[in-house]
């Protein structure tokens, strides 16, 4: 056997132990894990203790009622899923090389999705027709992972990295407007206020401004859902412009513009490797920068 075609099969037999002790982990079982696999159990065993072997050390344990993780096992899990996700990206950006002209992995908060995302992916798609985009949607957490385990090289976030392998740059931040479904809606003691959550920094900013107006009987965490929910029932909330702009330019919605208005940090997070290859980049963002 060629010395370079054994180095491949090894890595590629040491990705199959990582995949396979992953998915027992989501399962909770060898048998159902051997089924999701398509193997037998004796080879997800197999599989299991050769990566023991290899480690020095037990990462579960097995019992009646499944699999539990050992400590051993907790350390590893988080290097397993940044190496399989590594992998797999590495596998389709290759795989990609040859047909587009290049590729970029896009994370993005939910909330920043629509007036932003959205048309980010828009302007790159004109800039650079024949790029290969992936993108991904998730909570602020799950975004940040993302961005620590090379899933994504490119992040809308409300969050700064604290990375040194990632720069950032600061957007236009969110206008948070006092909106209401009726033109003449109170700005304090509506009874159908809706607290749509907007990071700790506006939740300490709205609480001293609307000390004396008590507690909001409903809680919304996500701005898209806040605003389906007033269009849906009525009432006032406090969401982003670029989400409300729809609705208020309709008439579905009103602006309160005596009441206090409050902002948003943005930040768009990237790979400081993968710059240089991306000459859309300065282009794609132009638009989403603070006025001077």
């Amino acid at each position: 056997m060629d010395i370079k075609c054994g180095l491949l099969e090894f890595k590629e037999m040491n990705l199959q132990e990582l995949s396979t002790f992953l998915t027992i982990i989501e399962t909770g079982s060898l048998v159902r894990a051997s089924e999701i696999l398509n193997v037998t159990q004796s080879t997800v065993t197999a599989r299991l203790k050769s990566l023991e072997d290899e480690l020095g050390q037990t990462l579960l344990i097995r019992n009646k009622s499944g699999a539990t993780l050992t400590a051993a096992g907790v350390k590893l899990r988080r290097y397993a899923n940044s190496i399989s996700s590594l992998w797999r990206q590495a596998r389709q950006d290759v795989a990609l090389a040859q047909s587009t002209a290049g590729f970029c992995n896009l994370a993005c908060e939910y909330d920043l999705w629509g007036g932003l995302g959205e048309h980010f992916v828009q302007r790159l798609m004109e800039l650079c027709p024949e790029i290969h985009l992936s993108i991904w949607l998730g909570n602020q957490s799950e975004v940040m992972r993302w961005l620590d385990e090379g899933k994504s090289d490119l992040a809308f976030t409300y969050r700064p990295a604290q990375s040194p392998q990632h720069g950032q740059i600061a957007l236009q931040p969110d206008q948070l407007l006092l909106v209401s479904t009726s033109a003449d809606g109170p700005i304090r003691f509506d009874p159908d206020y809706v607290f749509v959550e907007a990071g700790e920094r506006f939740e300490r900013d709205h609480t001293l401004a609307f000390a004396d107006a008590g507690t909001a009987r409903v809680s919304i965490g996500n701005a898209a859902i806040g605003l389906d929910h007033l269009l849906r029932y009525g009432g006032s909330a406090y969401l982003p412009a670029r989400v409300a702009d729809q609705a208020l330019a309709a008439g579905d919605l009103f602006h309160l513009t005596d009441a206090p208005q409050f902002d948003r940090a943005i930040y768009v997070m990237f790979d400081k490797g993968r710059l240089d290859g991306w000459s859309w980049f300065d282009d794609a963002l132009a638009q989403f920068l603070p006025s001077a």
